[in-house]
């Protein structure tokens, strides 16, 4: 009886031992990080308005933490691909994910993902909000929404519109934009702002609901035309162009968020390092003024309203996702 009470114990004993060393080598790990350079996952291809913001972030990051911070894209799959890349990354503060609203839109339009945004994520900080905008090439002969909507009943063969992806903000902004209109448009999806602007400029697809930052450079020097902006309010970066609700389409209120997420299990401490550092850059002057020529709005707040903001919107789209009966196989 006393030897099978002090193998109890001893066992209880090296249990305790054990987690305890496991706290300790993470409270090292967490001090020491980081030694190495970090990477930005990026679920689009190079030129958008993620790709962008994770090059802002990077460059001013890498000169705080004393450590290269490299940007990769992992596109495909309406930004899903790179999300589960991190989703099953090694969590120890070395490769990050740069997420969008996309990705809670993404867990209702998709059936199935190999990944759960809420549980297998870790929100650090949002970067910033970006304003969609309704542009066409500067070449068709519409100035306003109600010429759009005449010009698309009348041209059913040139009546389509892209987007960064199945499953994105800008498709399930499409979707709402023909149930409110009653036309019929065909959705072109991309795997980015790049390849999606290359085509718009070139005049393979009509419109686009993309972000202020991939299309504002073609609309100042007049190739593409602003029709109106999809959230609540004007945007601070195109001030004349008014909003779909003034517009005549009322209820829309979309804007897209970026944000960096870690995989779920990263220490505690370096998520809120990574957060404090983040936080710094992306509320000094110099990152401001960057977001400025972009028509970005930083933001900058805490992991929990992050988390807080992510809940919420999942919420939020899974509604909008079923009245607009989109669906993803």
């Amino acid at each position: 009886m006393q030897s099978t009470t002090a193998f109890s114990l001893f066992r209880h004993a090296v249990r305790g031992l054990t987690i305890l060393m496991m706290l300790a080598a993470g409270t090292v790990m967490a001090d020491a990080w980081p030694t190495r350079h970090i990477t930005l996952i990026v679920p689009f291809p190079p030129g958008g308005t993620t790709d962008v913001l994770a090059r802002a972030l990077g460059e001013r990051l890498s000169r705080t933490l004393g450590q290269p911070v490299i940007v990769e894209s992992k596109p495909g799959a309406g930004a899903t691909i790179g999300a589960d890349y991190v989703a099953k990354a090694k969590p120890d503060g070395y490769t990050l994910l740069v997420g969008a609203v996309h990705h809670t839109i993404a867990t209702s339009v998709y059936k199935k993902l190999p990944y759960d945004f809420q549980k297998d994520l870790a929100p650090v900080t949002t970067i910033a909000m970006v304003p969609n905008v309704l542009v066409v090439n500067a070449t068709t002969p519409v100035k306003d929404l109600g010429q759009l909507v005449a010009y698309i009943k009348a041209n059913p063969d040139r009546a389509n519109y892209g987007s960064n992806g199945n499953g994105t903000a800008q498709h399930l902004i499409g979707t709402q934009f023909q149930n409110q209109t009653g036309v019929t448009l065909t959705h072109v999806p991309y795997k980015g702002s790049g390849p999606l602007a290359t085509d718009l400029l070139g005049g393979q697809i009509l419109m686009s609901f993309d972000t202020i930052t991939p299309v504002l450079p073609h609309i100042q020097v007049g190739k593409l035309r602003p029709l109106a902006v999809t959230t609540a309010v004007r945007a601070p970066a195109l001030p004349d162009v008014p909003t779909l609700n003034e517009a005549g389409l009322k209820g829309f209120n979309i804007g897209t968020w970026f944000g960096v997420l870690a995989p779920a299990a990263t220490p505690k401490e370096i998520v809120a390092r990574l957060n404090a550092e983040m936080v710094r850059v992306i509320r000094s002057p110099e990152f401001r003024k960057r977001m400025d020529e972009i028509g970005a709005q930083p933001i900058g707040n805490s992991s929990e309203e992050m988390a807080r903001q992510i809940k919420e919107e999942t919420e939020k789209f899974a509604a909008l996702v079923k009245a607009a009966n989109v669906t993803v196989q």
